[in-house]
């Protein structure tokens, strides 16, 4: 489902790969929370999603992406954090990596 436009992302990935939920043992890119990045020359846009609309915890996780990518890519300017529940995230979404490690495949 992740879309993404323009070039950096590699870094921009992996720079998200660095944020993890505070109760899953797994990034929240192989989670499948990353819907799309657009980088519009260092403007970063990142869609995401939540496990659950009332999860406390992750209310965090937004601002810990945006805190990993304006620390770790560099001629990253800005990064807006849109948070969306739609599609709601299912556990299907997840990588392979991230099913294996929560032992669900």
């Amino acid at each position: 489902m992740l879309m993404l436009s323009n070039n950096n992302n590699d870094n921009i990935i992996n720079a998200i790969k660095t944020v993890y939920d505070p109760e899953i043992p797994v990034n929240i890119y192989e989670m499948g929370l990353i819907y799309k990045i657009d980088n519009n020359d260092g403007q970063v846009t990142v869609t995401m999603t939540l496990t659950a609309p009332n999860c406390p915890k992750a209310e965090r996780l937004p601002n810990m992406v945006r805190n990993a990518i304006l620390s770790n890519v560099e001629g990253v300017k800005d990064v807006e954090i849109i948070v969306t529940f739609e599609p709601p995230w299912t556990p299907e979404m997840m990588s392979e990596e991230a099913q294996i490690a929560l032992e669900m495949i």
